[in-house]
Protein backbone atom coordinates (compact mmCIF):
# COMPACT_ATOMS: atom_id res chain seq x y z
CA UNK A 1 0.00 0.00 0.00
CA UNK A 2 1.40 3.20 -0.78
CA UNK A 3 2.44 5.83 2.01
CA UNK A 4 0.23 8.58 2.47
CA UNK A 5 1.93 12.21 2.57
CA UNK A 6 1.51 15.56 3.91
CA UNK A 7 1.95 18.80 2.35
CA UNK A 8 5.34 19.08 3.57
CA UNK A 9 6.54 15.91 1.79
CA UNK A 10 8.60 17.57 -0.81
CA UNK A 11 10.25 20.03 1.73
CA UNK A 12 11.67 17.09 3.99
CA UNK A 13 13.14 16.01 0.62
CA UNK A 14 14.41 18.76 -0.09
CA UNK A 15 15.88 19.17 4.07
CA UNK A 16 17.30 15.66 2.77
CA UNK A 17 15.43 14.06 5.78
CA UNK A 18 15.46 10.66 6.50
CA UNK A 19 12.15 9.27 5.98
CA UNK A 20 10.26 6.55 7.41
CA UNK A 21 6.62 4.69 7.50
CA UNK A 22 4.57 6.00 10.67
CA UNK A 23 0.97 5.35 10.72
CA UNK A 24 0.26 4.69 7.40
CA UNK A 25 2.60 8.09 6.47
CA UNK A 26 5.67 8.38 4.99
CA UNK A 27 7.41 11.44 7.81
CA UNK A 28 10.79 12.49 8.65
CA UNK A 29 12.49 10.50 11.41
CA UNK A 30 15.52 13.22 11.75
CA UNK A 31 16.87 15.84 9.46
CA UNK A 32 20.47 16.24 10.85
CA UNK A 33 20.13 14.29 14.27
CA UNK A 34 17.82 13.52 17.07
CA UNK A 35 20.18 14.43 19.91
CA UNK A 36 20.63 18.10 18.01
CA UNK A 37 17.05 18.89 17.61
CA UNK A 38 16.08 17.28 20.24
CA UNK A 39 18.54 20.21 21.72
CA UNK A 40 17.20 22.54 19.62
CA UNK A 41 13.80 22.45 21.29
CA UNK A 42 15.27 22.12 24.86
CA UNK A 43 17.18 25.94 24.13
CA UNK A 44 15.78 27.68 21.44
CA UNK A 45 12.96 26.34 19.13
CA UNK A 46 11.96 23.23 17.01
CA UNK A 47 9.61 22.79 14.18
CA UNK A 48 7.52 19.84 13.47
CA UNK A 49 5.31 18.71 10.87
CA UNK A 50 2.24 17.32 12.27
CA UNK A 51 0.01 17.61 9.18
CA UNK A 52 -0.76 13.58 9.91
CA UNK A 53 -2.72 13.92 13.08
CA UNK A 54 -6.09 13.08 12.26
CA UNK A 55 -9.42 16.06 12.59
CA UNK A 56 -12.95 15.14 13.58
CA UNK A 57 -15.21 17.45 13.64
CA UNK A 58 -18.36 17.34 15.89
CA UNK A 59 -21.41 20.16 14.69
CA UNK A 60 -24.74 20.84 15.63
CA UNK A 61 -27.10 21.22 18.70
CA UNK A 62 -25.84 18.34 21.35
CA UNK A 63 -22.20 18.33 20.39
CA UNK A 64 -21.26 18.99 23.81
CA UNK A 65 -23.35 15.79 25.50
CA UNK A 66 -22.19 14.36 22.65
CA UNK A 67 -18.61 14.39 23.25
CA UNK A 68 -18.51 14.75 26.99
CA UNK A 69 -20.08 10.79 26.59
CA UNK A 70 -17.41 9.99 23.85
CA UNK A 71 -14.44 10.74 26.26
CA UNK A 72 -13.35 10.60 30.02
CA UNK A 73 -12.25 14.15 30.77
CA UNK A 74 -15.52 17.00 30.73
CA UNK A 75 -15.67 19.57 27.83
CA UNK A 76 -18.98 20.60 28.89
CA UNK A 77 -16.81 22.89 31.73
CA UNK A 78 -15.31 24.37 29.32
CA UNK A 79 -15.32 27.57 27.72
CA UNK A 80 -15.49 28.48 24.38
CA UNK A 81 -11.96 28.87 23.55
CA UNK A 82 -10.66 26.00 26.01
CA UNK A 83 -8.70 22.90 25.16
CA UNK A 84 -9.01 19.70 26.67
CA UNK A 85 -6.83 16.13 26.87
CA UNK A 86 -8.46 12.98 27.11
CA UNK A 87 -8.88 9.22 26.52
CA UNK A 88 -11.74 7.91 24.14
CA UNK A 89 -12.29 4.92 25.87
CA UNK A 90 -14.62 1.62 25.14
CA UNK A 91 -17.31 0.77 27.33
CA UNK A 92 -14.76 -1.68 29.00
CA UNK A 93 -12.64 1.14 29.92
CA UNK A 94 -9.89 0.45 27.51
CA UNK A 95 -8.54 3.24 25.70
CA UNK A 96 -9.47 3.36 21.96
CA UNK A 97 -7.29 6.63 21.67
CA UNK A 98 -6.33 9.71 23.21
CA UNK A 99 -6.88 13.08 22.21
CA UNK A 100 -7.28 16.89 22.17
CA UNK A 101 -10.88 18.71 22.06
CA UNK A 102 -11.29 21.92 20.70
CA UNK A 103 -14.56 23.39 21.81
CA UNK A 104 -15.18 26.59 19.71
CA UNK A 105 -19.00 26.21 21.16
CA UNK A 106 -22.27 24.43 22.33
CA UNK A 107 -22.38 23.36 18.60
CA UNK A 108 -19.18 22.94 17.51
CA UNK A 109 -16.28 20.76 18.85
CA UNK A 110 -13.46 19.51 17.18
CA UNK A 111 -11.11 16.47 18.09
CA UNK A 112 -7.57 16.05 17.53
CA UNK A 113 -6.32 12.41 17.23
CA UNK A 114 -3.29 10.27 16.64
CA UNK A 115 -2.09 9.51 12.61
CA UNK A 116 -2.69 5.68 13.03
CA UNK A 117 -6.19 6.08 14.69
CA UNK A 118 -7.83 8.68 12.75
CA UNK A 119 -9.93 5.80 10.02
CA UNK A 120 -10.70 3.43 13.31
CA UNK A 121 -11.77 6.90 15.62
CA UNK A 122 -13.80 8.13 13.31
CA UNK A 123 -15.57 4.65 12.61
CA UNK A 124 -15.82 4.02 16.23
CA UNK A 125 -17.43 7.76 17.13
CA UNK A 126 -20.11 7.57 14.43
CA UNK A 127 -20.54 3.96 15.72
CA UNK A 128 -21.78 5.90 19.09
CA UNK A 129 -24.05 8.58 17.22
CA UNK A 130 -27.29 6.76 18.39
CA UNK A 131 -29.78 9.38 19.86
CA UNK A 132 -27.73 12.73 19.65
CA UNK A 133 -28.35 15.31 17.02
CA UNK A 134 -24.43 15.60 15.73
CA UNK A 135 -22.95 16.00 12.11
CA UNK A 136 -19.53 13.88 12.31
CA UNK A 137 -17.03 14.76 9.71
CA UNK A 138 -13.50 13.28 9.11
CA UNK A 139 -11.74 16.81 8.25
CA UNK A 140 -8.14 15.93 8.26
CA UNK A 141 -7.79 16.56 4.92
CA UNK A 142 -8.58 20.12 5.38
CA UNK A 143 -5.74 21.17 7.37
CA UNK A 144 -1.82 21.23 7.74
CA UNK A 145 -0.55 21.27 11.17
CA UNK A 146 2.51 22.38 12.35
CA UNK A 147 3.74 22.49 15.65
CA UNK A 148 6.20 25.25 16.63
CA UNK A 149 7.53 24.26 20.06
CA UNK A 150 10.58 25.76 22.56
CA UNK A 151 11.11 28.15 25.58
CA UNK A 152 11.71 30.74 22.53
CA UNK A 153 9.02 29.82 20.54
CA UNK A 154 6.61 32.99 21.41
CA UNK A 155 9.43 35.31 20.87
CA UNK A 156 10.42 34.34 17.29
CA UNK A 157 6.42 33.80 16.17
CA UNK A 158 5.62 36.94 16.65
CA UNK A 159 7.26 38.35 14.15
CA UNK A 160 4.94 36.72 12.02
CA UNK A 161 1.70 36.84 14.18
CA UNK A 162 -1.35 38.86 13.74
CA UNK A 163 -2.74 37.63 17.18
CA UNK A 164 -1.58 38.41 20.77
CA UNK A 165 0.12 35.23 21.29
CA UNK A 166 0.49 36.25 25.19
CA UNK A 167 -3.21 35.92 25.56
CA UNK A 168 -3.38 31.69 24.50
CA UNK A 169 -2.55 30.80 27.84
CA UNK A 170 -2.08 26.71 28.42
CA UNK A 171 -4.96 24.45 26.93
CA UNK A 172 -6.54 27.35 24.89
CA UNK A 173 -6.66 28.52 21.29
CA UNK A 174 -8.01 31.69 19.28
CA UNK A 175 -8.18 32.24 15.48
CA UNK A 176 -6.40 34.65 13.34
CA UNK A 177 -3.61 34.92 11.01
CA UNK A 178 -0.01 34.27 11.46
CA UNK A 179 2.25 35.47 8.38
CA UNK A 180 -1.26 35.95 6.66
CA UNK A 181 -2.18 33.06 6.68
CA UNK A 182 -5.68 31.98 8.61
CA UNK A 183 -5.05 30.07 11.50
CA UNK A 184 -6.75 28.04 14.54
CA UNK A 185 -3.47 28.94 17.21
CA UNK A 186 -3.61 26.94 20.05
CA UNK A 187 -0.89 26.38 23.08
CA UNK A 188 -0.65 22.74 24.16
CA UNK A 189 2.58 20.89 22.87
CA UNK A 190 3.74 16.94 23.23
CA UNK A 191 7.26 18.21 24.26
CA UNK A 192 7.57 19.51 27.81
CA UNK A 193 8.16 22.79 26.32
CA UNK A 194 6.41 25.71 25.73
CA UNK A 195 5.03 26.42 22.12
CA UNK A 196 1.94 26.10 19.73
CA UNK A 197 0.21 24.46 16.97
CA UNK A 198 -1.23 25.67 13.87
CA UNK A 199 -4.20 24.77 11.94
CA UNK A 200 -4.53 25.83 8.25
CA UNK A 201 -5.13 25.13 4.89
CA UNK A 202 -2.79 22.66 3.06
CA UNK A 203 -2.33 24.70 0.53
CA UNK A 204 -0.10 27.44 2.11
CA UNK A 205 1.66 24.18 4.67
CA UNK A 206 4.76 25.10 2.58
CA UNK A 207 5.08 29.49 2.58
CA UNK A 208 4.35 29.00 6.44
CA UNK A 209 7.01 26.45 7.07
CA UNK A 210 9.72 28.64 5.04
CA UNK A 211 8.77 31.78 6.79
CA UNK A 212 9.27 30.36 10.27
CA UNK A 213 12.37 28.69 9.87
CA UNK A 214 13.59 31.87 8.21
CA UNK A 215 12.06 34.53 10.93
CA UNK A 216 14.20 31.57 13.74
CA UNK A 217 17.62 33.24 12.23
CA UNK A 218 19.30 29.70 12.73
CA UNK A 219 17.74 29.26 16.05
CA UNK A 220 14.94 27.07 15.04
CA UNK A 221 15.73 23.73 13.47
CA UNK A 222 13.19 21.52 11.86
CA UNK A 223 12.64 18.29 13.42
CA UNK A 224 11.43 14.82 12.78
CA UNK A 225 9.86 11.85 14.56
CA UNK A 226 12.62 10.66 16.46
CA UNK A 227 13.06 14.29 18.46
CA UNK A 228 9.75 14.49 18.91
CA UNK A 229 9.43 10.81 20.52
CA UNK A 230 12.57 11.63 22.80
CA UNK A 231 11.08 14.40 24.13
CA UNK A 232 7.74 14.03 24.98
CA UNK A 233 8.83 10.48 26.72
CA UNK A 234 11.69 12.78 28.93
CA UNK A 235 7.89 15.20 29.71
CA UNK A 236 6.28 11.75 30.55
CA UNK A 237 3.43 12.44 27.80
CA UNK A 238 1.47 8.94 26.34
CA UNK A 239 2.05 7.31 23.43
CA UNK A 240 -0.65 5.68 21.77
CA UNK A 241 0.39 2.22 20.82
CA UNK A 242 3.14 2.31 23.05
CA UNK A 243 2.27 3.39 26.60
CA UNK A 244 -1.37 2.83 26.65
CA UNK A 245 -3.65 0.59 23.98
CA UNK A 246 -6.96 -1.14 23.99
CA UNK A 247 -5.54 -3.54 27.08
CA UNK A 248 -4.78 -0.40 29.01
CA UNK A 249 -7.09 1.42 31.15
CA UNK A 250 -7.03 5.67 32.03
CA UNK A 251 -6.53 4.68 35.56
CA UNK A 252 -3.53 2.19 35.28
CA UNK A 253 -1.98 4.47 32.84
CA UNK A 254 -2.17 7.51 35.55
CA UNK A 255 -4.31 9.45 33.60
CA UNK A 256 -7.17 9.69 36.42
CA UNK A 257 -6.49 13.42 36.39
CA UNK A 258 -8.22 13.83 32.92
CA UNK A 259 -11.52 11.22 34.25
CA UNK A 260 -14.29 13.04 35.38
CA UNK A 261 -16.41 10.94 37.32
CA UNK A 262 -18.92 13.80 38.14
CA UNK A 263 -20.19 13.79 34.90
CA UNK A 264 -23.35 11.30 34.31
CA UNK A 265 -22.19 9.28 31.75
CA UNK A 266 -19.34 7.82 29.86
CA UNK A 267 -18.26 5.14 27.55
CA UNK A 268 -16.04 2.77 30.68
CA UNK A 269 -17.21 5.00 33.52
CA UNK A 270 -18.58 1.99 35.49
CA UNK A 271 -15.68 -0.39 35.30
CA UNK A 272 -13.22 3.07 35.42
CA UNK A 273 -16.03 3.02 39.00
CA UNK A 274 -15.37 -0.54 39.95
CA UNK A 275 -11.45 0.20 39.29
CA UNK A 276 -11.03 3.62 41.78
CA UNK A 277 -12.93 1.78 44.34
CA UNK A 278 -10.89 -1.60 43.89
CA UNK A 279 -7.98 -0.34 42.42
CA UNK A 280 -6.13 -1.15 39.97
CA UNK A 281 -4.02 -4.34 39.51
CA UNK A 282 -1.18 -2.78 37.86
CA UNK A 283 0.41 1.02 36.89
CA UNK A 284 2.63 2.68 34.15
CA UNK A 285 5.88 4.07 36.22
CA UNK A 286 8.65 5.31 35.92
CA UNK A 287 12.02 3.56 35.64
CA UNK A 288 15.74 4.65 35.68
CA UNK A 289 17.68 1.43 34.16
CA UNK A 290 21.25 1.07 35.51
CA UNK A 291 23.07 0.52 32.43
CA UNK A 292 21.82 -0.28 28.85
CA UNK A 293 18.17 0.90 27.08
CA UNK A 294 14.81 -0.76 27.85
CA UNK A 295 13.29 -1.00 25.05
CA UNK A 296 8.84 -1.48 24.26
CA UNK A 297 8.19 -4.99 25.06
CA UNK A 298 10.71 -5.78 27.39
CA UNK A 299 10.04 -7.52 30.61
CA UNK A 300 10.06 -6.46 34.06
CA UNK A 301 11.21 -8.42 37.05
CA UNK A 302 11.19 -8.52 40.91
CA UNK A 303 13.52 -11.19 41.51
CA UNK A 304 12.80 -14.12 39.29
CA UNK A 305 8.81 -13.14 39.47
CA UNK A 306 7.62 -11.00 36.30
CA UNK A 307 5.76 -8.81 37.67
CA UNK A 308 5.64 -6.12 34.46
CA UNK A 309 6.93 -5.00 31.06
CA UNK A 310 8.67 -2.03 29.67
CA UNK A 311 6.37 0.95 27.10
CA UNK A 312 9.08 3.33 26.30
CA UNK A 313 12.81 3.78 27.02
CA UNK A 314 15.73 5.16 25.90
CA UNK A 315 18.55 7.40 27.19
CA UNK A 316 17.67 10.86 28.25
CA UNK A 317 19.39 12.89 25.53
CA UNK A 318 18.71 16.20 28.71
CA UNK A 319 19.36 14.14 31.70
CA UNK A 320 21.74 11.35 30.29
CA UNK A 321 20.15 8.86 32.08
CA UNK A 322 19.05 5.61 30.92
CA UNK A 323 14.96 5.91 31.31
CA UNK A 324 11.73 3.89 30.70
CA UNK A 325 7.58 3.71 31.36
CA UNK A 326 6.67 0.41 31.88
CA UNK A 327 3.50 -1.24 33.56
CA UNK A 328 4.64 -2.57 36.58
CA UNK A 329 2.23 -5.00 38.97
CA UNK A 330 0.76 -2.89 41.57
CA UNK A 331 2.59 -4.64 44.34
CA UNK A 332 5.70 -3.69 43.38
CA UNK A 333 5.28 -0.21 42.13
CA UNK A 334 5.89 1.75 45.07
CA UNK A 335 8.75 4.13 44.40
CA UNK A 336 12.42 3.52 45.33
CA UNK A 337 11.31 0.12 44.44
CA UNK A 338 14.34 -1.95 43.20
CA UNK A 339 13.54 -4.38 39.95
CA UNK A 340 15.15 -5.49 37.26
CA UNK A 341 14.67 -5.36 33.37
CA UNK A 342 15.63 -7.97 31.12
CA UNK A 343 17.85 -6.80 28.40
CA UNK A 344 19.42 -8.94 25.86
CA UNK A 345 19.01 -12.11 28.42
CA UNK A 346 20.83 -10.00 30.86
CA UNK A 347 18.84 -8.73 34.26
CA UNK A 348 19.77 -5.03 34.69
CA UNK A 349 18.79 -3.11 37.63
CA UNK A 350 16.06 -0.74 37.56
CA UNK A 351 14.50 1.25 40.17
CA UNK A 352 10.90 2.78 40.31
CA UNK A 353 11.01 6.65 40.19
CA UNK A 354 8.57 9.76 39.99
CA UNK A 355 7.35 10.71 36.80
CA UNK A 356 7.36 12.99 34.65
CA UNK A 357 11.13 12.91 34.39
CA UNK A 358 11.50 16.37 33.09
CA UNK A 359 9.67 19.66 33.33
CA UNK A 360 10.41 22.22 30.98
CA UNK A 361 9.13 25.95 29.80
CA UNK A 362 5.54 24.67 29.06
CA UNK A 363 3.16 26.68 30.80
CA UNK A 364 0.96 25.54 33.08
CA UNK A 365 -2.96 25.96 34.50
Amino acid sequence: MELKKTPLWSEHKRLGAKLVEFGGWEMPLQYTSIIEEHRSVREKAGIFDVSHMGEILIEDVDSVPFVDNLITNSISKLKNGEICYSPMCYENATIVDDLLAYKFSDTKVLLVVNASNTDKDYEWIKSQKRHYRVKIENVSNNYAQIAFQGPTAEKILKKVSGVDLSKISFYTFTTGQINGINCIVSRTGYTGEDGFELYFDPIAAIAMWRKLIEIGNNDVKPCGLGARDTLRFEACYMLYGNDIDDTTTPLEAGLGWAVDFTKSSFNGKEVLERQKEKGVTKRLRGLEIDGGIARHGYEIFSEDQKVGHITSGTKSPTLNRSLALGYVDVDHSKTGNNLSVDIHGKKIKATVIKTPFYRGSVKSK
